[in-house]
Parts: C-alpha cells; sequence; structure tokens
C-alpha cells in the first residue's frame, strides 16, 4: 500500500496564523477575526489552531505584539547617539508609520503592552532612554504615557476624511469660516500628516522646556 508522504513544513504555525490575522484584521477590521474564518484561510480545520491560540483575543494579542515588533527602536540604543528629544521625535515618526499601515489593530494596542513582549521592550526602550537623559523616573514613565496617547490617537481617524467632498454641506450662512472645509478629503495625508507634525513638535517643545527647568531646580 502506498502511503501519502508527511509534507516538509507544517501546514500550521504560530507565525502562519498570526500573519494570516494580521492581513485579516488589516483587510477587513477586528471583527473579521475569528477561528473559523482563519481556519478557512489557512486551509485547516478549526480545532488545530486551538494548538497555539486558545482564544480568538490571543490571537489578537499576537497581532498586536508583531505589529509593536515593526516599531524602530534603534534611536534609543545607547551607543546611538541621539539625543532624547530627537530619540523621542524619530520614534514617533517611526511608530506612527507603523500605525498608519495597520490601524485596524491600534485598539488592542492602546489597552496597554500587557504581557506582549515587543510592547514591552518597547516600552522599557522609550522608558530606559528617559531616565538615562535625567529625567525622573515618574516624570519618564508620564512621556511615555503622553506620547502614546498622542501617537495612537493621530492612527485612530482623520479629521481630514472627516469633512465630505460637497460644497453645500458647508452652507456660508450656517459654518462661515468652514468655506474650504470640502477640499480637506482630498488632502488628508497632506492635512493628518501636517496636523501630526505640528502637535510632535509642540509636545517636544513644551518637553524641552520642563527638561530644561530641571537643570535649574
Amino acid at each position: 500500500m502506498c502511503r501519502m508522504a508527511r509534507p516538509r513544513k507544517p501546514l500550521l504555525s504560530t507565525d502562519r496564523i498570526v500573519a494570516a490575522a494580521s492581513a485579516l484584521v488589516d483587510a477587513e477590521g477586528l471583527a473579521a477575526v475569528s477561528t473559523r474564518r482563519l481556519a478557512a484561510e489557512l486551509g485547516v480545520s478549526g480545532p488545530s489552531l486551538y494548538n497555539h491560540f486558545r482564544t480568538k483575543d490571543e490571537i489578537l494579542e499576537a497581532v498586536a505584539d508583531a505589529t509593536s515588533a515593526q516599531v524602530d527602536l534603534s534611536m534609543f540604543d545607547t551607543d546611538d547617539g541621539r539625543d532624547w528629544r530627537t530619540s523621542l521625535h524619530d520614534w514617533a515618526l517611526a511608530y506612527r508609520s507603523v500605525l498608519t499601515r495597520h490601524p485596524n489593530i491600534v485598539p488592542v494596542l492602546a489597552q496597554g503592552p500587557g504581557r506582549r513582549p515587543a510592547g514591552l521592550r518597547l516600552a522599557d526602550a522609550v522608558f530606559g532612554a528617559m531616565v538615562a537623559a535625567g529625567w525622573p523616573p515618574a516624570q519618564a514613565t508620564r512621556i511615555g504615557a503622553l506620547m502614546r496617547y498622542f501617537i495612537m490617537g493621530s492612527a485612530l481617524g482623520s479629521f481630514a476624511r472627516g469633512f465630505v467632498d460637497d460644497e453645500a454641506a458647508y452652507d456660508p450662512a450656517d459654518y462661515p469660516h468652514l468655506g474650504q472645509a470640502h477640499l480637506l478629503a482630498e488632502r488628508q495625508q497632506e492635512v493628518d500628516e501636517g496636523a501630526f507634525a505640528v502637535g510632535l513638535r509642540a509636545l517636544l517643545d513644551g518637553l524641552q522646556l520642563q527638561y530644561e527647568a530641571l537643570a535649574t531646580a
């Protein structure tokens, strides 16, 4: 009797499940993820997923951590040479870049790192760099939180996309200052990236003043 050869590679792995779930979240959002749907996408039986993840929430946690792992943290290396302000600036841009590519996973990331290894490495890198730069630990914690609020908030939605491409919707009699609002949607990237740049600079300018005050306290 002829026996079928076993596949050289296992049909299922943690990485394959996370990759499939990530693609599904990106394409259709968090609600689209289910063990049944993932099993169909992967061409396996539903129960086989439970050898790797016990619940849908565990899968989404893994997707969130895989997203965090994409964020560049090299600016916080001790031998990198960038000062704390430049490091925060460059990290914020890198973090936002990742989140704008994967906005649907942001609600999970916004819950905090929990036990996720990449998320914890990210938090550790920011906190450690701020303390090494001379910030008191309590303030370093607040800075890490502040930056996460700002970066994640910017990725959760688009101000420009919230306006419709219809000049008639903004009657000057009702909205005397929104005469150009119908143009915002088509300039979404320019508006959103510009707003992020303005906000980031304002945050860093404010932190710089606090940092300088520490030296004279």
